[in-house]
């Protein structure tokens, strides 16, 4: 089975034979350790952390590999991708993309489903952790009475404002579920605590895995539905996120925190902006892969899935929805 390989120091990425070839760098002697060698049949993504020198032969062998490359600046932000041609685009889906895109009724009504799915989610979190003795009933029920407005709106403004409000709700909750750190307000550029430097670095690997996920399919990444399409962005995979944050990044952190697999000593602060170091860093891509691998039971497929490819069937409903071949559902924790 194919990995995802995450390159946090500096160094050179090169072809050998058929071979990836890492080189680590120090930055200030320029002095080179010791390579390591990765099959390129055994890759499926690069995360890329660190400084990384690369030409244009091995981008051709990443591309010919169909090997994706995701980039990460000094901050953490996801800065671009590599991505090879896309093998899987078709006309039909993106003329249809794009009609239910121009269509205020169509349009609604997906993006009214990825919110659907979203809210259930983010309740479901809270519900598991209610049963555990936080207090959080009237947490829930402002949610789901929220949530239930959702059917009522009309404009895609007017729903991303209930989708604001369900998220300042369910963020006010985090201090309760993980004691010890205080959330506040939801800062994003910069993080300025550690709960929303590690909110922010899940919700980007999030997108990323969603980017991927849509990568596979013959959907358009630049055409959404919820969030508004711009420049410089696959606004598709922050559609999607939404709907995966709440089981991938959101769980990751309260388990993290909770267990003590992070610890305060594992942030830096500087000019009111916090990021993980690199040790904290490397111990939540490690956990987060470990929940992409987990597996459950598909109800509607009989066979066990991986977290990860969960986000792959969310794609393929979508597609249908669009083609006319079924009506989207958006993913729901049944668990």
């Amino acid at each position: 089975m194919k990995k995802t390989f995450y390159l946090f120091n500096p160094g050179r990425l090169s072809r050998k034979d058929n071979t990836l070839k890492f080189t680590p760098v120090d930055e200030e002697s320029g002095q080179e350790g010791q390579p390591r060698y990765l099959p390129v049949e055994d890759v499926d993504n690069l995360y890329v952390f660190g400084n990384l020198d690369v030409n244009s032969a091995l981008l051709n062998f990443l591309g010919k590999s169909g090997v994706a490359a995701h980039f990460f600046d000094y901050y953490e932000h996801y800065t671009g991708s590599f991505y090879p041609k896309e093998y899987l685009l078709a006309g039909k889906m993106q003329v249809e993309q794009t009609r239910h895109y121009l269509s205020a009724k169509k349009r609604i009504l997906v993006a009214q489903r990825l919110l659907e799915g979203a809210a259930f989610n983010m309740v479901k979190n809270l519900r598991y952790y209610q049963n555990r003795g936080k207090a959080l009933d009237d947490d829930i029920c402002q949610i789901e009475t929220l949530a239930g407005r959702i059917p009522e709106t009309t404009q895609v403004d007017e729903l991303m404002g209930v989708e604001g409000n369900i998220r300042q709700v369910y963020y006010s909750c985090f201090d309760r579920i993980v004691p010890g750190y205080a959330m506040g307000n939801r800062t994003k550029q910069p993080p300025n605590n550690e709960l929303n430097a590690l909110v922010s670095f899940g919700n980007m690997m999030c997108y990323t895995v969603c980017l991927d996920a849509i990568y596979h399919t013959q959907l358009n990444p630049t055409i959404s539905f919820l969030h508004e399409p711009g420049a410089r962005r696959y606004s598709l995979a922050l559609d999607l996120a939404e709907v995966f944050k709440p089981l991938l990044v959101d769980r990751t952190i309260f388990r993290m925190l909770n267990k003590k697999e992070l610890q305060p000593s594992d942030f830096v602060t500087e000019l009111n902006r916090c990021t993980l170091k690199e040790r904290g860093r490397k111990a939540f891509v490690q956990v987060f892969e470990d929940r992409l691998r987990e597996t459950i039971q598909h109800r509607s497929l009989g066979r066990s899935v991986s977290y990860k490819y969960l986000v792959r069937l969310e794609c393929y409903k979508l597609a249908k929805h669009l083609i006319g071949a079924d009506e989207y559902k958006p993913f729901k924790m049944w668990w």
